[in-house]
C-alpha cells in the first residue's frame, strides 16, 4: 500500500501516458469515453503488457536483467520510454529502504516494483492488482483535471474498474511472456504526438 500510494515519490502525477493529447484531440471527454480508453489499454493494451512483464520479473527472478531489456524495449515512444523508465529508477530508490541489496536503476517500472514486491515476500497477484491500480488511479486522476471530471465520477469509475482489474491481475499471473501484445495503437500514436504538443501539463 505504501509503495503503490500517491504519496510514494515516484513522480507518476506528472505523466498521463498519452491521455493529455487524446483529451486535447476530444477523443477522450467525458466519463464513458476514458473508462472506453482505460479498458482497452488493461485488456490489451501497454498496461496488459505491463502486468505480463511483472508477472514474469516476479516468477522468473534470475531472467531480470532480459525482462528489463525487453520491458524497456517495448515502450513505443521517447516519452513512454522515459515514463516507465524514470518512474522505474524512483521507485527503486524510494523503495530501498525496504531491499536488502542495492539494485540497478534502469528497470522499467511495472520490472522495479515486481522485484521489490517478489524480494519482500509479497505474493504475485495481490501485488498485480496493486500495481495496475496505481496505474489506473493515476490516469483517471489526470483526466479529472483535465477532462474535467468530477472527483466524484473518477471514484465511481475507480470503483466501476476494480472487476477488471482484478480479472486482468488473475490472467496476468498465469500468463507468460508469449502473452505479450498490443492492439492499442491509437494509445501509442497519441503518445508520440504528445512529444510536440506546443501547450501541455503532463510529461508523457
Amino acid at each position: 500500500m505504501i509503495w503503490l500510494s500517491p504519496a510514494f515519490p515516484v513522480g507518476a502525477f506528472s505523466y498521463s501516458h498519452g491521455i493529455e493529447r487524446v483529451i486535447h484531440d476530444g477523443i477522450i471527454r467525458d466519463r464513458a469515453t476514458l473508462e472506453d480508453w482505460l479498458r482497452d489499454l488493461l485488456h490489451q493494451g501497454s498496461v496488459w503488457n505491463d502486468a505480463v512483464l511483472f508477472a514474469a520479473a516476479w516468477s522468473e527472478p534470475d531472467a531480470g536483467e532480459d525482462i528489463a531489456a525487453l520491458g524497456a524495449a517495448m515502450a513505443g515512444s521517447a516519452e513512454r520510454y522515459m515514463e516507465t523508465m524514470l518512474q522505474g529508477s524512483a521507485f527503486i530508490q524510494a523503495a530501498s529502504h525496504w531491499m536488502a541489496e542495492q539494485s540497478a536503476d534502469d528497470l522499467p517500472y511495472p520490472v522495479a516494483v515486481a522485484k521489490v514486491a517478489a524480494s519482500n515476500g509479497v505474493e504475485l497477484e495481490p501485488a498485480l492488482a496493486a500495481y495496475l491500480h496505481a496505474v489506473l488511479s493515476n490516469l483517471i486522476q489526470g483526466a479529472v483535471r483535465l477532462v474535467p471530471l468530477g472527483q466524484s465520477q473518477g471514484v465511481a469509475l475507480m470503483a466501476s474498474l476494480e472487476p477488471a482489474i482484478l480479472g486482468v491481475a488473475s490472467a496476468a499471473a498465469r500468463s507468460s511472456l508469449d502473452d505479450l501484445g498490443s492492439a492499442a495503437i491509437m494509445s501509442e500514436i497519441a503518445a508520440m504526438q504528445h512529444e510536440t504538443q506546443y501547450s501541455r501539463v503532463f510529461r508523457s
